[in-house]
């Protein structure tokens, strides 16, 4: 090819980056019934959903700052961010073949409130704070975590409010994703290990009240069994996704 149309091929090219960069999120935006924003703003790279519901399920606003370099090496990259009421978070995140999702520098605070996480019990209150540097996902399986999930000022309402404590799991990386818990301070002393598995999660630990707990936390902890010579009582639990 002569040069003058490898000039006009790049011109081309050029042209048609632009008026991809600048096509309007509401003309690529998938509509259907499992995918419905009550408003899209700004452009394909960067741009809004607002109102998100998935499944009509009220998930938040969303807007992304997609990576277009990111293409070059078959994968999808973008900054997202997402807000809901007093909720909020944000993360880098990539998908790449075969299904793979990898979020980065994950931050997000929410209130543990069963109408933003219906798995939750009905009776518990709190605030969750989350800081991953790293979520790998294949498929449906959640692979590796690299970072801290925090609570803080949990709470059981049913009845009298029970004051529960504040408490931290740390994932170091690796897979599959295995944490140690601790408490930051309340009622009970906390310790053990959380494992994620494509077929659910195991908890071990071991448990003391402090203190001035509540009676309602020393008669629950009575069926735990007979504390060992430090005063702390052994706990598994397990269950599935």
């Amino acid at each position: 090819m002569k040069r003058g149309g490898w000039i006009a091929l790049l011109a081309l090219l050029a042209f048609a980056l632009v008026i991809i960069a600048r096509l309007p999120a509401a003309w690529v935006l998938p509509a259907h019934a499992g995918f419905t924003c009550t408003s899209v703003e700004g452009t394909l790279w960067s741009g809004g959903c607002g109102s998100l519901s998935v499944a009509r399920e009220p998930v938040g606003d969303l807007s992304w700052e997609l990576h277009p370099l990111a293409l070059l090496t078959g994968k999808l990259a973008a900054h997202v961010t997402l807000v809901r009421d007093n909720a909020n978070a944000a993360a880098d995140v990539e998908l790449g073949l075969g299904g793979r999702l990898t979020a980065r520098n994950v931050r997000a605070d929410l209130p543990l409130d069963p109408k933003l996480l219906p798995g939750l019990p009905p009776t518990l209150r709190g605030q969750a704070h989350v800081d991953l540097a790293l979520a790998r996902l294949q498929g449906n399986t959640l692979k590796e975590l690299k970072g801290t999930l925090e609570a803080h000022g949990l709470e059981d309402v049913a009845g009298n409010r029970t004051v529960l404590g504040n408490y931290a799991v740390t994932f170091p990386g690796g897979e599959p994703p295995v944490g140690q818990f601790k408490d930051l301070g309340g009622p009970l002393a906390v310790e053990g290990t959380i494992r994620l598995s494509p077929q659910g999660y195991e908890v071990q630990g071991l448990v003391a009240p402090r203190q001035g707990a509540a009676p309602e936390l020393l008669d629950n902890l009575r069926f735990l069994g007979s504390p060992d010579s430090s005063g702390r009582r052994a706990f598994a639990l397990s269950g599935t996704f």
